[in-house]
């Protein structure tokens, strides 16, 4: 069933890849009124969502805001796949990089990087990165269940020159990369909503204690990795813009939780310079509740 999914999906998606920009674009108006108007996909969460961050708004506020977070959702989901038919001249023109000194300096001192994200504006095409660095580009990723699927978003990351490492598997082999001299840049995208323990760390995000995610934190303070934040902002449809912010160059030196902190307010600001741009879908508070009970 997976194969016969794939190969009736695939081509759609190859000729998606093709279109030029202003035809995906069209596509994306039309989709945005399929998953927005007659889908209602997510809508309630999204509601929510908007609703427990900013409980100050007024309705017809949430309503705007849902309405650009949809046509930017449709975006974003169709960008994913242009960039399996865009060439390298196509991203860099479209994905800027404003400081990558920031990052490359630590491949002059014969280190590895951590970058921190969110899931804001085009994070997927962060994949870019290695056209602009000598190490090689990881991204941490939760595999999809299709296998077929799964292969073709690995090949279309690798065609950018970033390679994917399996979430669960991460840490061991970050560790068995670091101990062999195999430096990379790894991407994490942390605002993830991990399965509480009676061990997570809680704080609050966006006005609700939630726990956060700090795996990279503690996998950094652990090898002495540094840590910078990717600040993705869109610029105008279809043209983004990533700035790096150092979080620290001795992470070891850290206090506890200190790394985590640090990025959860920078994105919490970002988000809040623009709502629209963070992915509202993704069920960041669901454990809210959940603390009194462990």
């Amino acid at each position: 069933m997976n194969a016969l999914i794939y190969y009736i999906t695939y081509p759609t998606l190859f000729v998606i890849s093709r279109l030029p920009f202003n035809l995906i674009y069209l596509l994306s108006d039309v989709l945005y009124l399929i998953i927005y108007k007659v889908l209602r996909y997510r809508k309630s969460l999204v509601c929510s969502n908007l609703k427990l961050a900013f409980p100050e708004m007024k309705d017809e506020e949430y309503i705007g805001i849902e309405k650009m977070f949809y046509q930017h959702l449709c975006d974003v989901f169709l960008e994913i796949i242009k960039s399996m038919g865009m060439s390298r001249n196509q991203m860099l023109k479209r994905f800027k990089i404003k400081n990558v000194d920031v990052l490359t300096q630590f491949e002059k001192e014969n280190r590895s990087a951590f970058i921190i994200c969110g899931h804001y504006a085009s994070w997927e095409w962060m994949m870019s990165l290695g056209y602009h660095m000598k190490h090689l580009g990881f991204g941490i990723y939760r595999p999809i269940k299709n296998p077929y699927f799964n292969r073709l978003i690995k090949e279309i990351r690798s065609q950018h020159d970033a390679y994917m490492i399996p979430q669960k598997s991460a840490s061991d082999i970050i560790r068995k990369k670091e101990e062999n001299n195999e430096l990379g840049v790894y991407g994490f995208a942390s605002d993830q909503s991990p399965r509480p323990t009676s061990k997570s760390y809680w704080r609050t995000f966006m006005g609700i204690e939630v726990p956060v995610f700090n795996g990279a934190e503690r996998l950094a303070r652990e090898l002495n990795i540094p840590v910078v934040f990717g600040r993705i902002k869109r610029l105008k449809r279809g043209y983004y813009e990533l700035e790096f912010k150092l979080i620290s160059d001795q992470s070891k030196n850290t206090s506890e939780n200190q790394i985590t902190d640090l990025f959860t307010s920078w994105l919490e600001e970002q988000i809040k310079e623009d709502p629209s741009q963070y992915l509202w879908t993704h069920k960041r508070f669901k454990h809210a509740r959940l603390k009194k009970e462990l």
